[in-house]
Protein backbone atom coordinates (compact mmCIF):
# COMPACT_ATOMS: atom_id res chain seq x y z
CA UNK A 1 0.00 0.00 0.00
CA UNK A 2 2.98 2.51 0.49
CA UNK A 3 4.17 1.96 -2.53
CA UNK A 4 0.54 2.17 -4.20
CA UNK A 5 0.19 5.56 -2.62
CA UNK A 6 3.57 7.03 -3.67
CA UNK A 7 2.94 6.23 -7.07
CA UNK A 8 -0.14 7.87 -6.61
CA UNK A 9 1.31 11.03 -5.76
CA UNK A 10 4.40 11.37 -7.75
CA UNK A 11 2.22 10.27 -10.82
CA UNK A 12 0.10 13.65 -9.70
CA UNK A 13 3.63 15.74 -9.22
CA UNK A 14 4.48 14.77 -12.72
CA UNK A 15 0.95 15.52 -14.11
CA UNK A 16 0.77 19.06 -12.66
CA UNK A 17 4.19 20.37 -13.61
CA UNK A 18 3.60 19.11 -17.25
CA UNK A 19 0.26 20.83 -16.98
CA UNK A 20 1.04 23.57 -14.82
CA UNK A 21 -1.06 23.11 -11.97
CA UNK A 22 1.43 22.77 -9.59
CA UNK A 23 -0.38 25.63 -7.17
CA UNK A 24 -3.59 24.03 -7.24
CA UNK A 25 -2.42 20.90 -6.24
CA UNK A 26 -0.66 22.38 -3.31
CA UNK A 27 -4.05 24.15 -2.82
CA UNK A 28 -6.03 20.88 -2.40
CA UNK A 29 -2.79 19.11 -0.58
CA UNK A 30 -3.40 21.60 2.45
CA UNK A 31 -7.44 22.07 2.11
CA UNK A 32 -7.65 17.95 2.31
CA UNK A 33 -5.13 18.13 5.08
CA UNK A 34 -7.69 20.38 7.17
CA UNK A 35 -10.60 18.20 6.03
CA UNK A 36 -9.08 15.15 7.44
CA UNK A 37 -8.24 16.77 10.83
CA UNK A 38 -11.92 18.17 11.28
CA UNK A 39 -13.55 14.24 10.19
CA UNK A 40 -10.92 12.91 12.80
CA UNK A 41 -12.24 15.19 15.50
CA UNK A 42 -15.82 14.44 14.04
CA UNK A 43 -15.83 10.94 14.16
CA UNK A 44 -13.64 10.69 17.34
CA UNK A 45 -16.54 12.54 19.20
CA UNK A 46 -18.84 10.19 17.40
CA UNK A 47 -16.91 7.17 18.99
CA UNK A 48 -16.47 8.47 22.23
CA UNK A 49 -19.91 8.84 22.44
CA UNK A 50 -21.45 5.13 21.14
CA UNK A 51 -18.93 3.42 22.93
CA UNK A 52 -19.91 5.28 26.00
CA UNK A 53 -22.87 4.22 25.79
CA UNK A 54 -21.68 0.60 25.34
CA UNK A 55 -19.83 1.00 28.63
CA UNK A 56 -22.86 1.71 30.11
CA UNK A 57 -24.86 -0.85 28.48
CA UNK A 58 -22.50 -3.65 29.66
CA UNK A 59 -22.45 -2.03 33.43
CA UNK A 60 -26.16 -1.90 33.35
CA UNK A 61 -26.83 -5.61 32.54
CA UNK A 62 -27.87 -5.15 29.13
CA UNK A 63 -25.07 -6.63 27.03
CA UNK A 64 -25.12 -9.51 29.13
CA UNK A 65 -29.41 -9.84 29.08
CA UNK A 66 -28.90 -9.62 24.84
CA UNK A 67 -25.30 -12.23 24.99
CA UNK A 68 -27.84 -14.94 26.78
CA UNK A 69 -30.50 -13.99 23.65
CA UNK A 70 -28.01 -15.15 21.49
CA UNK A 71 -26.67 -18.51 22.84
CA UNK A 72 -29.13 -20.32 20.52
CA UNK A 73 -27.10 -18.24 17.42
CA UNK A 74 -23.96 -18.45 18.82
CA UNK A 75 -24.57 -22.16 19.03
CA UNK A 76 -25.25 -22.72 15.74
CA UNK A 77 -22.04 -20.46 14.34
CA UNK A 78 -19.93 -21.99 17.00
CA UNK A 79 -20.83 -25.62 18.18
CA UNK A 80 -17.74 -26.75 19.27
CA UNK A 81 -17.45 -23.44 21.61
CA UNK A 82 -17.88 -24.83 25.08
CA UNK A 83 -21.22 -23.29 26.81
CA UNK A 84 -19.22 -21.66 29.31
CA UNK A 85 -16.56 -20.76 27.52
CA UNK A 86 -15.04 -16.68 27.93
CA UNK A 87 -15.21 -17.17 24.04
CA UNK A 88 -18.77 -16.99 23.62
CA UNK A 89 -19.19 -13.61 25.97
CA UNK A 90 -16.77 -11.95 23.76
CA UNK A 91 -18.02 -13.20 20.44
CA UNK A 92 -21.35 -11.98 21.73
CA UNK A 93 -20.20 -8.47 22.42
CA UNK A 94 -18.30 -8.20 19.23
CA UNK A 95 -21.72 -9.08 17.29
CA UNK A 96 -23.77 -6.72 19.00
CA UNK A 97 -21.34 -4.09 18.95
CA UNK A 98 -21.01 -5.00 15.02
CA UNK A 99 -25.06 -5.35 14.54
CA UNK A 100 -25.15 -1.64 15.51
CA UNK A 101 -22.36 -0.48 13.79
CA UNK A 102 -19.95 0.05 16.49
CA UNK A 103 -16.96 -0.67 14.93
CA UNK A 104 -14.58 1.40 17.45
CA UNK A 105 -16.20 -1.04 20.50
CA UNK A 106 -16.36 -4.42 18.56
CA UNK A 107 -12.90 -4.53 18.04
CA UNK A 108 -11.45 -4.88 21.87
CA UNK A 109 -14.45 -7.59 22.42
CA UNK A 110 -13.42 -9.19 18.90
CA UNK A 111 -9.43 -9.37 19.73
CA UNK A 112 -10.76 -10.81 23.41
CA UNK A 113 -12.80 -13.18 21.68
CA UNK A 114 -9.35 -14.67 19.40
CA UNK A 115 -7.60 -14.71 22.62
CA UNK A 116 -9.93 -17.19 24.31
CA UNK A 117 -10.20 -18.93 21.15
CA UNK A 118 -6.86 -19.43 21.00
CA UNK A 119 -6.93 -20.47 24.61
CA UNK A 120 -9.46 -23.06 23.55
CA UNK A 121 -6.75 -24.48 21.10
CA UNK A 122 -4.35 -24.78 24.02
CA UNK A 123 -6.89 -26.55 26.12
CA UNK A 124 -7.47 -28.36 22.87
CA UNK A 125 -3.92 -29.60 23.25
CA UNK A 126 -3.38 -28.07 19.72
CA UNK A 127 0.19 -28.20 18.36
CA UNK A 128 1.41 -24.41 18.23
CA UNK A 129 -1.31 -23.32 20.68
CA UNK A 130 0.49 -24.89 23.61
CA UNK A 131 2.81 -22.58 25.73
CA UNK A 132 6.23 -24.05 26.45
CA UNK A 133 4.70 -24.54 30.34
CA UNK A 134 1.64 -26.67 28.94
CA UNK A 135 4.75 -28.80 26.67
CA UNK A 136 7.30 -29.16 29.90
CA UNK A 137 4.71 -29.70 32.46
CA UNK A 138 1.93 -31.42 30.36
CA UNK A 139 -0.55 -29.26 31.65
CA UNK A 140 -3.29 -27.94 28.89
CA UNK A 141 -6.08 -28.34 31.30
CA UNK A 142 -9.01 -30.01 29.47
CA UNK A 143 -6.41 -31.32 27.04
CA UNK A 144 -7.98 -35.55 27.94
CA UNK A 145 -11.31 -34.60 27.25
CA UNK A 146 -10.40 -33.06 23.90
CA UNK A 147 -8.01 -35.90 22.82
CA UNK A 148 -4.40 -36.73 23.83
CA UNK A 149 -3.34 -37.02 20.35
CA UNK A 150 -2.52 -33.21 19.55
CA UNK A 151 -0.64 -33.34 22.70
CA UNK A 152 1.67 -36.18 22.11
CA UNK A 153 2.21 -34.75 18.55
CA UNK A 154 2.87 -31.57 20.06
CA UNK A 155 5.83 -32.88 22.48
CA UNK A 156 7.25 -35.24 19.34
CA UNK A 157 7.38 -32.26 17.27
CA UNK A 158 9.29 -30.04 20.04
CA UNK A 159 11.33 -32.91 20.76
CA UNK A 160 13.01 -32.71 17.15
CA UNK A 161 13.51 -29.56 16.50
CA UNK A 162 13.38 -26.50 19.53
CA UNK A 163 10.88 -24.16 17.50
CA UNK A 164 7.70 -23.19 17.42
CA UNK A 165 4.99 -25.29 16.29
CA UNK A 166 3.36 -23.19 13.42
CA UNK A 167 0.03 -21.49 14.38
CA UNK A 168 -3.25 -22.74 11.88
CA UNK A 169 -6.48 -20.71 12.56
CA UNK A 170 -9.10 -23.20 14.20
CA UNK A 171 -12.67 -23.24 12.14
CA UNK A 172 -14.15 -21.29 14.90
CA UNK A 173 -11.63 -18.63 14.73
CA UNK A 174 -12.41 -18.18 10.95
CA UNK A 175 -15.75 -18.74 11.46
CA UNK A 176 -15.73 -15.62 13.86
CA UNK A 177 -13.21 -13.82 11.62
CA UNK A 178 -15.77 -13.88 8.40
CA UNK A 179 -19.11 -13.01 10.07
CA UNK A 180 -17.59 -10.19 11.86
CA UNK A 181 -16.19 -8.61 8.60
CA UNK A 182 -19.84 -9.49 7.00
CA UNK A 183 -21.82 -8.35 10.27
CA UNK A 184 -25.48 -7.58 9.71
CA UNK A 185 -25.69 -3.85 10.65
CA UNK A 186 -29.05 -2.16 11.86
CA UNK A 187 -27.76 0.95 12.48
CA UNK A 188 -24.47 2.18 10.03
CA UNK A 189 -23.06 4.88 12.49
CA UNK A 190 -20.00 5.22 10.29
CA UNK A 191 -21.63 5.59 7.33
CA UNK A 192 -24.24 7.98 8.86
CA UNK A 193 -21.49 10.41 10.24
CA UNK A 194 -19.43 10.88 6.82
CA UNK A 195 -22.58 11.48 5.22
CA UNK A 196 -23.37 13.63 8.06
CA UNK A 197 -20.23 15.52 7.55
CA UNK A 198 -20.03 16.02 3.91
CA UNK A 199 -23.09 17.64 4.20
CA UNK A 200 -25.84 15.18 3.17
CA UNK A 201 -29.31 16.14 3.24
CA UNK A 202 -30.72 13.10 4.37
CA UNK A 203 -27.38 11.15 6.24
CA UNK A 204 -29.74 8.47 7.71
CA UNK A 205 -31.21 7.45 3.77
CA UNK A 206 -28.62 4.96 4.10
CA UNK A 207 -30.38 2.92 6.49
CA UNK A 208 -32.73 0.61 4.40
CA UNK A 209 -29.65 -0.27 1.63
CA UNK A 210 -26.85 -0.88 4.42
CA UNK A 211 -29.60 -3.75 6.18
CA UNK A 212 -30.24 -5.26 3.05
CA UNK A 213 -26.74 -5.08 1.96
CA UNK A 214 -25.51 -6.72 5.39
CA UNK A 215 -27.77 -9.23 5.81
CA UNK A 216 -26.95 -10.55 2.66
CA UNK A 217 -23.44 -10.67 3.18
CA UNK A 218 -24.20 -11.85 6.88
CA UNK A 219 -26.32 -15.02 5.04
CA UNK A 220 -23.58 -15.82 2.42
CA UNK A 221 -20.77 -15.69 5.23
CA UNK A 222 -23.02 -18.11 7.05
CA UNK A 223 -23.77 -20.24 4.46
CA UNK A 224 -19.57 -20.32 3.41
CA UNK A 225 -18.81 -21.10 7.11
CA UNK A 226 -20.85 -23.84 7.56
CA UNK A 227 -19.77 -25.78 3.66
CA UNK A 228 -16.28 -25.18 4.51
CA UNK A 229 -16.54 -26.41 8.16
CA UNK A 230 -18.28 -29.23 7.03
CA UNK A 231 -15.47 -29.96 4.41
CA UNK A 232 -12.70 -29.24 6.77
CA UNK A 233 -13.90 -32.00 9.67
CA UNK A 234 -14.67 -34.70 6.99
Amino acid sequence: MNYLWAIMILIGVIYGAFHGTLPEITTAALNSAKEAVTLCITMTGIMSFWVGLMKIAENGGIIAGASRKLKPVLRFLFPHIPEGHSANKYIATNMIANVFGLGWAATPAGLKAMEALAELEEEKGTPGYLSAKAYRDGDVGESDRYGRKNLIEGLIAEDRKEKKQERIASNEMCTFLIINISSLQLIPVNIIAYRQQYGSVNPTEIVGPAIVATAVSTGVAVVFCKLKDRGRRK
